[in-house]
């Protein structure tokens, strides 16, 4: 039988504040996942600090990302170790899962491209991604980094993910509707169920 919670720790800011370091980046995150959707982001890869915004905008998460990367060599690392980071701050911020909605999911488009994002707080990492992006680069952003974020974000925030793009020319307009998806169905995810408060949201008794 799940214990039972407060009233004042159910709506307790879901906060967290994680560093990683590395011989190839050097990250600190700091979110809250009952903001505003206030960011402060320097990550060196101009692109990918636009498309971190749509996250904390949509999401509704205060998002304070600082990154050192090896951008000398390309953009892989910090993109990947950024997903990793994000996704361990993720899975401490929301503690055992109680009283979450659990599952979320959302279209987004912009212009003529369309992207659909479906999560699970399931406590098992996986990620399956389809996008066929017209173009292998926006600005310094190599889109084959799309997957790399992403993967980095489930395998650490223990989430199924299943990320499609299913239309678009333009490979801007691609990318910023998978990263605006992904921020509306997170929030939906991560919304407090009223119904549920206290609530374990699984059958198993825990995620």
């Amino acid at each position: 039988m799940n214990a039972p919670i407060s009233l004042a720790a159910a709506h307790e800011p879901r906060t967290a504040e994680v560093a990683r370091d590395t011989a190839e980046t050097k990250i600190k995150v700091r979110l809250n996942l009952d903001g505003s959707g206030q960011s402060q982001l320097a990550s060196g890869i101009g692109f990918f600090d636009h498309m971190l915004e749509q996250i904390a905008r949509h999401g509704l998460i205060d998002l304070d990302v600082q990154c050192d990367g090896d951008l000398h060599i390309d953009g892989h690392h910090t993109v990947e170790d950024v997903g990793i980071t994000i996704g361990q701050a993720v899975r401490q911020a929301v503690g055992d899962k109680r009283g979450i909605t659990r599952y979320g999911h959302s279209y987004v488009p912009l212009d003529e491209a369309l992207s659909r994002v479906v999560i699970d707080f399931s406590g098992r990492p996986g990620l399956v991604l389809q996008a066929q992006f017209t173009s292998g680069m926006i600005g310094g952003f190599d889109t084959q980094l799309v997957h790399e974020f992403f993967q980095g974000f489930a395998n650490h925030a223990l989430v199924s993910m299943h990320i499609d793009n299913l239309k678009g020319v333009n490979a801007h307009h691609q990318v910023e509707t998978i990263f605006k998806a992904f921020g509306r169905a997170l929030r939906m995810a991560l919304e407090r169920d009223a119904r549920a408060a206290g609530q374990i949201p699984s059958t198993k008794g825990s995620l």
